[in-house]
């Protein structure tokens, strides 16, 4: 009898129950002209078509890093061998750790709070340090979509306003002459910069306005939950390739952008001894699929059960890799053209000085030192021409000449906001109809940002409202709440010294964090739950069981990987003092300044914070198995023991035996026995 009553109550709970739009409570049910029962959440939203889940996926991972940090490191760390790197470790640790995220949160059909409290309750801290990540990414991302706000709105006026240097009582700004219009405008019109950041100064009201703006615009994205998003991203996620392309065939017409590329896919393969650009490559794929957020798993959730997730984390990883090379593509052909624009101006100013020269001295000037070309006109002589000269005679010829070398300019290379908002900005300032190209750029900036916005929002949103049914009742209000919050917060980095907050956040709120909790994902996927066993659930929800390779993978080289990655994050940051940098206002220059003892603090402050739910949730599991098996101690005198099956206490496999063709439970054969 009380074996049977202990089957009846496990029974109970897989059997289908009356919910909310919100609830999650599992429902059981018998798909037509199947042979198996699911069982999933019954009320839980799912995607319209595969589509949208393509356009979701891609939209989230593909994201501003695709744009200005891979064609940054490409050009830094060897070209085509750092593309060979990049491609290795993607399919090594990259791809595997995708589809373990994806396979979870389509397995268990919850956020990551709720899979890896489903997986143990030991875990569920995992889940919460995702959310803790994702709000802190959301904070800062979105003063970056209010920055693009703010230079697609000056984009609309010809001459763009970056153009030119301004003038006060007929005399040019001293900052802007000393380093260039562009920085000018991006480091005192835009942010208006302090010179560190111990100094604070007022808000920007440009910016403000701007970031209330695109908080607005990711709320009302957000209002209905992913069946609003979707259909922002039908647009958001399409739009930027748009744009790339235009981009890439202008930009494959300018002069320089052939050398441009030359110069970005030469291979350097002597760069794959430097373990420093192993960790980079590492970072950065484990950034652009986004791992460890919890976006990954959340928007897997919403597909059904016999969805083919190991055929889309190789095509959303592919789609990922071929934007960032597209987008390396258009960055240097641009970059490109900027470079051979920046070097004949080179050209240009040294001819004429030469010609000064030796006009001055022409009596006492070896005629063997003349230019063969034609230097009376400075601005028609050819770069190579000019090259060949110096290189023969340069050393000769009195003055300050220099080489004017295109690789040199190419090696001045910028990322992040260095590179969007004034190198790509300069060299678009110098095309014909500089006002279209300009405001096609940062509205495709915007959208990549909006795109992964929405995914880093999900992040948060679904797993609290997969656990607190509370939230669950409540989520437009929780949506605009979580908005509110973050705007009010943002502030912060709408001061003049602003931007060195968002670099703070960016280098180290994230990183350090999100690589642990990919750790303990695959430690507790590979070996606690057992890979053998995660590869059973995956075969019985796919109908067919992925290559053994994979327990391999997980177990052994992704996680050794990770852990490597860990430990590398982890004494570059003891060994090399944090830093930021700085604009010097009176040298008009960047100047790199090692973080105050109070920001250190504070950056200390956001990875602990980051991390301590994964220990917190730990204790706190063990404290309360401790508080229930004192009770069922205290209960034995009292009442006789029940022995359960252990079939009612498995995570995933469990639910996939009990739910039977017929709707009812396979443990009804053993009580009639």
């Amino acid at each position: 009898e009380s074996r049977q009553t202990a089957e009846a109550l496990c029974l109970l709970s897989s059997a289908p129950v009356t919910s909310t739009p919100q609830a999650s409570e599992i429902d059981c049910y018998t798909r037509e002209g199947s042979q198996e029962a699911s069982c999933e959440p019954a009320a839980r939203a799912g995607w319209n078509s595969k589509i949208e889940y393509f356009l979701a996926q891609v939209g989230f991972s593909v994201g501003l890093g695709n744009v200005w940090r891979f064609p940054y490191l490409c050009h830094q760390n060897g070209g085509g061998a750092f593309l060979l790197l990049y491609v290795l470790l993607m399919l090594l640790v990259g791809i595997p750790l995708f589809f373990l995220e994806l396979a979870a949160g389509q397995a268990i059909r919850q956020g990551s709070i709720g899979v890896w409290k489903y997986i143990s309750p030991r875990l569920a801290g995992i889940g919460y340090s995702s959310c803790v990540v994702c709000f802190f990414v959301a904070l800062y991302y979105n003063v970056i979509l209010a920055w693009s706000l703010y230079y697609l709105g000056n984009s609309f006026q010809y001459p763009l306003p970056w153009e030119q240097c301004p003038e006060q009582r007929n005399v040019t700004v001293k900052e802007c002459e000393k380093s260039s219009p562009t920085s000018y405008f991006w480091y005192r019109k835009a942010l208006d910069i302090t010179d560190s950041i111990d100094e604070t100064g007022s808000f920007n009201p440009y910016i403000v306005c701007c970031l209330l703006a695109a908080w607005t615009i990711v709320c009302l994205g957000m209002f209905k939950g992913i069946k609003s998003s979707v259909k922002v991203m039908y647009f958001s996620s399409i739009f930027p390739y748009v744009v790339l392309f235009c981009f890439l065939i202008r930009g494959l017409m300018l002069d320089g952008a052939f050398e441009g590329i030359t110069y970005m896919f030469y291979p350097k393969l002597e760069i794959w001894a430097d373990i420093q650009v192993w960790r980079q490559a590492a970072t950065q794929v484990f950034f652009a699929l986004g791992l460890g957020f919890g976006s990954i798993i959340a928007y897997s959730s919403y597909n059904p059960k016999n969805n083919n997730c190991h055929r889309d984390a190789f095509t959303v990883s592919f789609i990922n890799f071929m934007t960032s090379v597209l987008a390396t593509l258009v960055v240097f052909a641009v970059l490109g053209f900027r470079a051979k624009d920046k070097a004949m101006e080179c050209v240009a100013r040294y001819v004429k000085e030469t010609i000064v020269l030796l006009s001055m001295q022409s009596a006492n000037v070896d005629q063997n030192l003349m230019p063969s070309f034609n230097y009376s006109d400075a601005t028609s002589v050819g770069l190579e021409d000019y090259r060949n000269w110096f290189k023969q005679h340069g050393s000769s010829i009195p003055g300050n000449l220099t080489d004017c070398d295109l690789e040199k300019e190419m090696q001045k290379g910028v990322e992040g906001t260095g590179l969007a908002f004034i190198a790509f900005t300069e060299a678009m300032s110098l095309l014909p109809g500089s006002p279209f190209w300009s405001a096609l750029f940062f509205l495709m900036l915007l959208n990549l940002g909006l795109s992964t916005m929405f995914g880093t929002m999900e992040g948060i949103l679904a797993p609290l409202t997969d656990c607190f049914k509370t939230l669950a009742n409540n989520k437009t209000k929780l949506t605009i709440f979580s908005c509110i919050i973050g705007f009010l917060i943002g502030l912060l980095f709408t001061q003049r010294c602003g931007n060195y907050f968002v670099m703070m956040f960016d280098d180290y709120s994230a990183t350090l964090p999100l690589i642990i909790v990919v750790v303990f994902e695959t430690f507790s996927v590979s070996w606690l739950y057992g890979a053998d066993r995660f590869l059973d659930d995956i075969e019985a929800m796919l109908g067919w069981r992925p290559s053994v390779v994979y327990k391999y993978l997980w177990k052994y080289i992704c996680l050794l990987a990770m852990l490597g990655l860990l430990g590398a994050t982890t004494i570059r940051m003891f060994i090399t003092p944090p830093t930021y940098m700085a604009w010097n206002q009176e040298e008009a220059s960047e100047a790199r300044l090692p973080y105050p003892a109070w920001a250190l603090a504070v950056l200390s402050l956001l990875i602990i914070f980051a991390m301590m739910p994964v220990p917190l949730g730990l204790i706190h599991a063990v404290l309360q198995g401790r508080t229930r098996q004192t009770s069922r101690d205290t209960e034995a005198g009292q009442y006789s023991s029940v022995s359960t099956d252990d079939k009612c206490e498995t995570p995933m496999t469990d639910m996939s035996e009990l739910c039977q063709p017929n709707g009812t439970s396979a443990l009804l054969s053993s009580t009639s026995d």
